[in-house]
């Protein structure tokens, strides 16, 4: 009697273990999808406001061809960067290191040729003069330095968030087991503070 006792005591551990483990590894999996479906739709949103950019770049370069005494070396440029730019197109949840470094580097050549392009004064170009489409084309693209900037910051920290959790341990053997690889940041162009171009010089 009493080992049959004994018995069905160290069953009934063994059934509560597993179950214990079942119920820490389905928490565990269902906060690793959370994760990243978060950091998939925080990179969701910098590619909207990057698209709109594109809109609004492309505006500019109708409105500038028409100023016949601008560098159009400079336009060129960022024209050139746009192109590459809106080439690349990747899934943060599903990329390589060299993926990520070459989307990253294809919008921080953009952004400094667009910090090169952005001198333009009013008072310099009077074909600029009371253009409302150049007046509004500027306005949306100053908007967008700060979108972009709040974005990229969003995205960054739930990556980061994302990735703690696929790696520390004991989860990281969960995370291995149903292959949740990390993320990689979205990193701020060279040569700027934190965010890209400076426009608080524009329109004045």
């Amino acid at each position: 009697m009493n080992k049959k006792v004994f018995a069905i005591g160290c069953l009934s551990i063994v059934v509560l273990f597993v179950v214990c483990v079942g119920a820490w590894m389905t928490s565990s999996y269902n906060g690793f999808v959370q994760s990243q479906e978060e950091a998939k739709t925080a990179f969701s949103n910098i590619d909207v406001i990057l698209k709109r950019n594109q809109q609004n770049l492309n505006s500019l370069e109708q409105i500038l061809r028409k100023v016949t005494t601008f560098n159009q070396e400079t336009l060129e440029n960022m024209v050139a960067a746009r192109a590459k730019a809106t080439q690349l197109t990747i899934d943060p949840s599903n990329c390589t290191p060299q993926q990520m470094e070459e989307w990253n580097k294809a919008q921080g050549a953009l952004t400094q040729a667009l910090s090169r392009l952005m001198v333009v004064h009013e008072a310099d170009y009077p074909e600029l003069k009371g253009n409302e489409q150049f007046e509004k084309v500027m306005v949306e693209l100053e908007g967008a330095v700060n979108r972009l900037s709040e974005a990229r910051r969003k995205y960054n920290q739930a990556v980061q968030s994302y990735n703690i959790s696929i790696r520390t341990f004991p989860k990281n053997m969960i995370a291995g087991m149903f292959g949740f690889t990390p993320m990689y940041l979205y990193e701020a162009p060279t040569g700027t503070e934190e965010n890209t171009t400076d426009f608080s010089g524009l329109n004045k």
